[in-house]
């Protein structure tokens, strides 16, 4: 059987943490809590389970927090969970049987990481594979009989196991504020980060949120070692702020370098709502109906399901008003109009994020 040490960082988490710890905590042999900052009962509900408490003083920096409790690991293995993260009965019988059963070359586990889709800002599914269970000591192996060479990627093993993510809140505008202020830092983000960014920002960003950071994704177009994804991602996030600032120029000027190989969901939903706010009801149709049935969501898997079909159901509707409203009588079409967008609508209710 392995051993195990809990790794956490928290502040703040008075609401959460014992809910936490309870669904867990047996199955630690070290339970490690790094407070950066916390005003509240954090750490006193903390204690009830561990006197490895220790202070960080906080330096916008997560990977360096998480660094500081692994530094303070001792077992096999390390466990790294965040409070709103909950282990239901079935799935801690799950781990247990891990703890019992685990390989020692396995070097990293991943278990399912569920979120509800209201609390989903970075991921387009229901659930996705994270790695939670990293060996902390890792011993080197050379491979083959000849040409031998050491073996430099990880063993990880899938789990079945899933770890559900239960958030008071969204945590999108502290996000936004680290991305803007390692841009600042920087003068860019990882490929990784900017993907994060921009899906965040499409999730769950507001207007505002955008619009302060125009001249981040202005940056990447001028990168020269960007990537085409990166490319593509500031160019969808650029004509979001266009449209929504009322720069069709720039909007249209952005969007032609898309088409026709690289169109995606996303673009289309930003023409069709273009359209869609000049009241050309049939041209935004044609462009969300692209979005939904055609194109491929690349940033925001909603892109190509649920907002795209509920702007159907509007367009649709406004059709109908507007024959209505003008004295056209063609019965027929407006009971089609009507139709479709009853039927869009119903689409829009029914969709659903995909499970993974």
């Amino acid at each position: 059987m392995i051993t195990i040490s809990l790794c956490m960082i928290v502040k703040n988490e008075a609401d959460v943490l014992r809910r936490c710890l309870v669904s867990i905590a047996d199955l630690m042999d070290e339970i490690i809590i790094v407070d950066t900052g916390s005003t509240d009962r954090t750490k006193e509900i903390a204690s009830e389970f561990t006197d490895r408490i220790y202070d960080y003083v906080w330096q916008d920096d997560f990977a360096a927090a998480r660094n500081f409790a692994f530094s303070k690991a001792s077992m096999e293995y390390i466990y790294s969970a965040d409070a709103d993260e909950v282990v239901d009965y079935f799935n801690h019988k799950r781990f247990a049987g891990l703890k019992q059963a685990l390989l020692p070359e396995i070097e990293i586990v991943q278990m399912h990481y569920v979120t509800p889709p209201a609390f989903n800002t970075t991921a387009n599914y229901r659930k996705e594979y994270r790695p939670k269970l990293y060996k902390r000591l890792r011993q080197f192996v050379w491979e083959d009989a000849v040409h031998e060479t050491v073996r430099l990627e990880p063993v990880v093993y899938d789990s079945e196991i899933e770890i559900q993510h239960l958030p008071r809140n969204l945590h999108s505008g502290r996000d936004f504020q680290l991305f803007r202020r390692i841009f600042e830092k920087e003068g860019r983000l990882s490929a990784k980060l900017h993907a994060m960014f921009v899906k965040e920002l499409f999730v769950s960003g507001r207007e505002e949120d955008f619009l302060t950071v125009a001249e981040l994704f202005e940056a990447v177009l001028r990168q020269p070692d960007a990537s085409f994804d990166m490319k593509r991602e500031a160019i969808c996030a650029l004509c979001h702020i266009h449209r929504v600032s009322g720069n069709a120029d720039r909007l249209f000027s952005l969007a032609f370098k898309l088409m026709p190989d690289a169109l995606c969901a996303e673009l289309c939903c930003e023409i069709g709502s273009y359209f869609q706010a000049r009241e050309d009801y049939q041209e935004a149709i044609q462009w969300f109906e692209l979005a939904a049935h055609g194109a491929e969501a690349v940033i925001d898997v909603r892109r190509g399901g649920t907002v795209p079909l509920a702007a159907l159901k509007v367009c649709y509707c406004k059709l109908a008003q507007q024959m209505q409203d003008g004295g056209d009588l063609d019965e027929e079409a407006v009971r089609f109009y009507l139709e479709q967008s009853e039927r869009y609508g119903q689409e829009a209710e029914d969709w659903t994020i995909p499970e993974s």
